[in-house]
């Protein structure tokens, strides 16, 4: 857990935390001189701080004063190992040690109600007027359910101050400031952008309008046809600062503190939380760099002053008969900090700066918000702080809290770089992605998670688990969003029949591949009509070698040189006529290729068709049909749990193939084909089938197609040379509960902290880490169980017998 020293008390400047009577006098008669002089706002506009916003982002807050605003997302820091957050801590250092006395920034955290009605409008399923709008609607609602469940939302930004002549001048260098930071936030794997006009002044009405749900309408062409200025669509309907306590803006209460700092160590974690309470705030901290020989001359001033202070202590206390040695407590911690203190500014690369953190509380009524304030006060404590209410400065300090970057707020503290940098904003990293697929609630956030496959580099998945973890289950899931939501093809190969019910609930084609079925698949199969710019008789060529290769691996050890020639020499003579007239009753069978074989005058020939022949018309003839089953349809369940042991390979080859073909056909349409391979490990068995296998996951990101493997053994997954090619080309991996061996695995090779490996450790069925691209987020999926959908989608024993 990070943390960093907190010394230079001595420079501390604090108002009194209460006012006597007298002193309450004085500032209501300066209010009334300051409103009889007109030096205070007349109206809620013109007490917005800043005089104008342009297009690109900049704000004008004063003739000469300009500043400009970084838009962050969050990443994983609660979940990060204590050497992870080293890392980040320093980076974050190097962050904050780039603005100079020159440059001041503001760092702030706004939290506010989410807006549940837009939420409704984005997740709604419109009716399409067939028979599956019932299970649209009762999807919908569930989604509705689930994202209600996170009533607040958080926004990250960091402003930064510059003073400049014009805004010309002021373009030009916060543009440079803008590409620093924005690399110096990349270093810290954490994905910024500097921030258009139009979102600050969104920002800044989120921040005037907490515990509203006024809607944000705006538009720049406004702003000349009517002469209204952008404040007048941020600001509230009022502004009331009369109670020096609390303010009201519009109809929410809210209150204005400051943190004082006790502490003679803070820890990082002090931010976080203050911001994982439940309620509306911002969290600003201010904070500009002193020039470095000045605050050296301050803290050597200081240490000649406590050097003075100790002697005159010493000449006291040997005046009374007492040891000279012994010192106040106060005099030699202040004296030790203070050392401790120049050496970090002339040798540990820290600078001075002195701080200001507000916090801002808003609420519905006076003793909600008082409650809230009661709750952060009481997380204050716990870490040797306080939380001050800014008396008579409530609308200086909401002024101040706004993320525009001026402070009007006199209450600093002087904190060194690192003292600075402690307050990292970090908590959890998230994924909602309007149009994305659900995958459950963030274990660390409670937000819904939102993610779409489709915007990864490489949208290939794994999904790992143990038995009863929820693998099946969560593929079924994600199959059930995207039908409902795209027009994406689904295919399942389905080794353990549990996708049957799905299939049939979504009007899918199941084709049960076993020796006593109806449902035949031709493995000769070829599509003239789509032109894929690869000649379909090599294409095919290479998927029947393998073939062949498959069913003799087992007596010769693959094919030879020589039978290959004989194979590529039979393929032409097979598909002739079917060129020639492309129907389905000349589409040619396996055994076709073995009569072409037995024509052959080469002894190889005769051997390859003598190793077939069991195939064409032995005991395992089922592979020599011509397909009678609907491969074209939206949802594909190739089920394959009753293939038994001697057809399985050749069996799942030929699905592969069918895949592919499909994957190919809809690649020259325009549309996304989804495959989910269960039992993947079944697949890297057999050279052949790993080899086609590793083929889908290097070529299919091209072709818009997203493979999706399933396995609970993740030793016996890497027993297979092809799962490296695998697991690499995959940016989506899902992982449920895992068996302690396999934890250790996963934590070596995918870089999992130990906090992280909690959410796979014992964890409940539908409990687990998504790895979505570089970000890794702890889930929560629990699906509700009184749902159409889940009951075609659970595969629980208990569930089934119910």
């Amino acid at each position: 857990m990070a943390r960093t020293a907190v010394g230079w008390e001595h420079l501390v400047i604090r108002p009194d935390t209460k006012l006597t009577p007298a002193d309450k006098k004085r500032v209501e008669k300066a209010i009334r001189r300051a409103k009889k002089e007109g030096k205070i706002a007349l109206t809620a506009q013109q007490t917005i701080p800043y005089e104008e916003m342009y297009q690109d982002g900049i704000c004008r807050i004063t003739n000469r004063l300009y500043s400009k605003s970084v838009l962050c997302e969050d990443i994983n820091y609660s979940e990060a190992s204590d050497d992870e957050k080293a890392v980040l801590f320093e980076l974050y250092c190097k962050l904050v040690n780039y603005f100079g006395p020159a440059v001041g920034f503001e760092l702030s955290v706004i939290c506010y109600p989410a807006d549940l009605s837009e939420y409704q409008k984005m997740l709604a399923i419109n009716p399409k007027g067939d028979q599956f709008d019932a299970i649209r609607k009762e999807y919908s609602d569930m989604l509705v359910r689930q994202v209600s469940k996170s009533r607040y939302e958080r926004r990250i930004c960091l402003t930064y101050t510059i003073e400049a002549d014009d805004v010309k001048q002021a373009r030009s260098r916060l543009g440079q400031i803008d590409n620093d930071v924005v690399g110096h936030f990349r270093s810290l794997n954490v994905a910024a952008r500097s921030m258009s006009g139009y979102e600050r002044l969104a920002t800044l009405h989120k921040c005037l309008n907490l515990e509203e749900t006024r809607k944000f309408r705006f538009n720049w062409d406004s702003l000349n046809h009517t002469g209204l200025s952008s404040k007048d669509y941020i600001a509230p309907s009022s502004f009331f600062f009369k109670d020096g306590r609390y303010f009201r803006s519009g109809a929410s209460f809210g209150a204005v503190s400051f943190l004082q700092i006790r502490a003679t160590k803070i820890y990082d974690t002090l931010l976080n939380d203050l911001l994982n309470m439940e309620g509306s705030q911002i969290v600003s901290i201010h904070a500009k760099a002193l020039d470095q020989n000045a605050a050296l001359k301050t803290v050597k001033r200081k240490l000649s002053d406590l050097d003075k202070a100790k002697i005159d202590e010493q000449k006291r206390a040997v005046r009374s008969g007492f040891d000279m040695d012994i010192l106040p407590p106060d005099l030699v911690t202040f004296g030790k900090e203070a050392q401790k203190l120049l050496e970090d500014l002339q040798n540990h690369d820290e600078k001075m700066f002195l701080v200001t953190i507000l916090i801002v509380h808003a609420a519905t009524s006076r003793q909600k918000l008082e409650n809230l304030i009661y709750s952060a006060n009481g997380i204050a404590n716990t870490h040797n702080c306080d939380l001050i209410r800014l008396d008579y400065q409530q609308e200086q300090g909401f002024m101040s809290a706004l993320p525009i970057g001026i402070n009007q707020v006199e209450i600093q503290r002087g904190l060194t770089t690192s003292g600075t940098a402690i307050f990292l904003p970090f908590r959890a990293c998230e994924v909602f992605q309007p149009g994305g697929v659900y995958y459950g609630l963030n274990a660390t956030t409670g937000r819904m998670i939102l993610a779409d496959r489709k915007k990864l580099k490489c949208p290939n998945g794994v999904v790992l688990g143990t038995p009863g973890s929820g693998k099946s289950f969560s593929c079924k899931r994600e199959a059930a969003d995207v039908y409902l939501h795209t027009n994406d093809d689904l295919l399942f190969l389905d080794a353990e029949n549990e996708y049957t019910s799905l299939v049939e609930q979504l009007g899918g084609q199941i084709i049960r591949l076993a020796p006593d079925s109806d449902d035949y698949i031709n493995p000769m199969d070829i599509d003239l009509s789509t032109d894929t710019g690869e000649n379909p008789l090599l294409m095919k060529a290479d998927f029947i070698m393998s073939f062949c290769e498959l069913i003799l691996s087992a007596s010769q050890g693959g094919l030879k040189p020589i039978e290959k020639s004989v194979i590529d020499r039979c393929i032409p003579k097979v598909y002739r006529e079917y060129i020639k007239n492309p129907v389905p009753e000349n589409m040619p069978v396996l055994g076709d290729l073995y009569d072409c074989l037995r024509a052959q005058q080469e002894p190889q020939a005769q051997e390859l068709a003598t190793a077939m022949e069991l195939y064409v018309t032995g005991s395992l003839s089922y592979l020599n049909h011509r397909t009678n089953v609907n491969i074209n349809n939206r949802v594909v369940c190739y089920n394959i749990s009753a293939l038994g042991q001697n057809l399985k390979k050749p069996g799942m080859l030929t699905v592969q193939n069918n895949i592919w073909q499909r994957t190919t056909v809809n690649r020259y349409a325009g549309k996304t084909t989804r495959i989910y391979l269960d039992e993947f490990h079944l697949l890297l068995k057999e050279p052949q089938t790993a080899a086609y296998t590793a083929e889908i996951y290097k070529r299919f990101r091209k072709w818009n197609g997203i493979p999706t493997a399933l396995t609970q053994n993740v030793k016996d997954l890497l027993d297979s040379p092809e799962i490296e090619n695998i697991l690499e080309n995959s940016d989506f991996i899902l992982m449920l509960n895992q068996a302690a061996s396999d934890r250790n695995i996963l934590a070596q090779r995918l870089a999992i902290s130990p906090k992280e490996l909690t959410h796979i450790t014992n964890s409940g069925a539908g409990e687990g880490l998504l790895f979505f691209g570089d970000k890794i987020i702890p889930f929560v999926d629990k699906f509700p169980v009184d749902t159409q959908l889940y009951k075609v989608m659970t595969t629980k024993p208990a569930d089934l017998a119910a």
